[in-house]
């Protein structure tokens, strides 16, 4: 039995981001397209929330991508999508830093199951955990316990490969106690694991940033993730022929995906106010030709303006009609009153002809003309920009 999980995330009246299950869909194999979108857009309905959907994220798989395609026409039948419907399907971008660290994960495999097989076997018996503490205290490690993982998770098999480093020096000397151990590591294994780790320790603490649950994370997903651009770059001028190897086929998934998700985040990031259009010009340039970031920001801009525009067309609509509203149940009382002068009067006319000709600077542009919050100040004001 398959299951697959929908979960809302807006933010309430009270600008604090809300997340909740909005339903359990058992979707049995094989798992095609139109019904996952079917069953997608029958929860929309239960809720009652066709008009509020923003943006839909999924994981990375063919169906998905068709489910996408179908739950866009759905979408667009009740309301004009956002930005003509770029922001509509957005890639996970942990899933897509998952994706990339498995690659790397596969590269030593079979160094992999020795370590796994390795910690399974004395964790398996008392007495060999037992002789494999007494050998760490010998050593004065600071280290006590070994870890084992979730074949599923990379990132619990990193934190078993990492950890098992730190008793690398152990495995020999438990290996000379018991006979019965024969598939100790090598050192050269060791020495491929350690390299390995301290590359996935960047898409580690890159997925913890952007899979925050309690508070929103999408402004932090550029930097995080041109950190993880910057390293692959370094490391595919690595000495080390096999690191050259597994990067180039971490840089190709990389750049797969990267056009998918860079909108969306480039605006988020654009949002905090320590980053702004800067940001674009830092970011970019670790990734484009000078002449492509040029093109590159423009488009982030623009898109960034249609989005502004649509927001500030939608709540001036809503004020007219209020004021429509309020000038109704104040009509009465306007022909009891003496009003404005003539002269006045005429005045005012004018006064709103010439401002209206005027061009005015919305309020986006002066937030972007707006100097940077400062990042030296005292890092608790993050709390500021939760927003």
């Amino acid at each position: 039995m398959e299951y697959m999980v929908i979960t809302g995330h807006w933010i309430d009246q009270n600008w604090q981001l809300q997340k909740r299950v909005l339903n359990f869909v058992h979707i049995p194999p094989p798992r095609r397209g139109l019904e996952i979108a079917d069953a997608i857009w029958r929860c929309v309905e239960d809720w009652d929330i066709q008009s509020k959907i923003h943006t839909v994220c999924v994981d990375n798989a063919s169906a998905n991508d068709s489910a996408i395609y179908l739950l866009k026409i759905y979408a667009q039948r009740k309301k004009k999508l956002i930005c003509e419907g770029k922001l509509f399907h957005v890639r996970c971008c942990a899933h897509i830093l998952n994706l990339i660290a498995q690659d790397g994960i596969c590269e030593i495999k079979n160094i992999v199951e020795v370590i796994r097989d390795s910690i399974e076997y004395v964790r398996r018996s008392d007495a060999r955990l037992l002789l494999f503490s007494e050998i760490v205290k010998q050593l004065n490690l600071p280290e006590r316990k070994l870890v084992d993982d979730c074949r599923m998770s990379w990132n619990s098999t990193y934190e078993m490969l990492s950890t098992a480093i730190k008793f690398k020096d152990v495995f020999p000397r438990f290996a000379a106690e018991d006979p019965h151990y024969g598939d100790c590591p090598c050192p050269e294994d060791w020495e491929k694991v350690e390299k390995v780790c301290s590359l996935l320790e960047v898409f580690w603490d890159a997925t913890h940033i952007i899979s925050g649950s309690d508070y929103p994370t999408s402004n932090l997903f550029l930097n995080a993730v041109i950190l993880v651009k910057v390293l692959l770059d370094e490391k595919s001028l690595d000495n080390d022929g096999f690191i050259r190897d597994m990067v180039e086929k971490m840089k190709i998934k990389f750049d797969k995906y990267w056009g998918e998700t860079k909108l969306l985040m480039s605006i988020a990031a654009i949002l905090d106010p320590r980053c702004k259009m800067k940001v674009l010009e830092f970011c970019f340039s670790k990734l484009y030709s000078s002449e492509k970031v040029e093109k590159e920001i423009s488009f982030v801009l623009k898109s960034l303006h249609e989005l502004y525009s649509e927001y500030a067309l939608m709540y001036n609509d809503e004020d007219e009609s209020r004021g429509q509203m309020q000038g109704g149940s104040s009509q009465g009382q306007s022909t009891s009153n003496v009003g404005i002068s003539r002269g006045w009067s005429q005045y005012a006319d004018f006064l709103e002809l010439v401002q209206s000709v005027q061009p005015q600077k919305s309020e986006l542009d002066m937030y972007l003309e707006e100097s940077c919050y400062s990042f030296k100040e005292d890092y608790k004001v993050e709390k500021e920009f939760d927003v």
